[in-house]
């Protein structure tokens, strides 16, 4: 392979900020910081505000639009007659 053009390809610690989760995978992320994880390695940390851990799809907290108040529902009922 050629030299000086590829991207800097390695092991990176992402950090969900919400929850305090951790995961370790390779990446070509830019990073300034790194941590001391408990297996002894130190890597390069990127921060994460949400990830698969805490983001409510993933989770299955989400709410529906329907339950919040009826607005689908009023919606429908106001423009039932347009569409005929």
């Amino acid at each position: 392979m050629k030299e000086g053009i590829h991207p800097n390809y390695r092991d990176v610690c992402f950090v969900d900020l919400s929850n305090g989760s951790q995961f370790v995978i390779r990446s070509c992320a830019p990073t300034k910081e790194t941590i001391k994880l408990d297996d002894g390695r130190e890597l390069p940390l990127f921060k994460l505000e949400t990830s698969s851990e805490s983001h409510p799809f993933y989770t299955g907290t989400q709410k529906s639009v329907d339950t919040m108040g009826g607005r689908v529902e009023k919606f429908r009922n106001r423009y039932a007659r347009v569409g005929k």
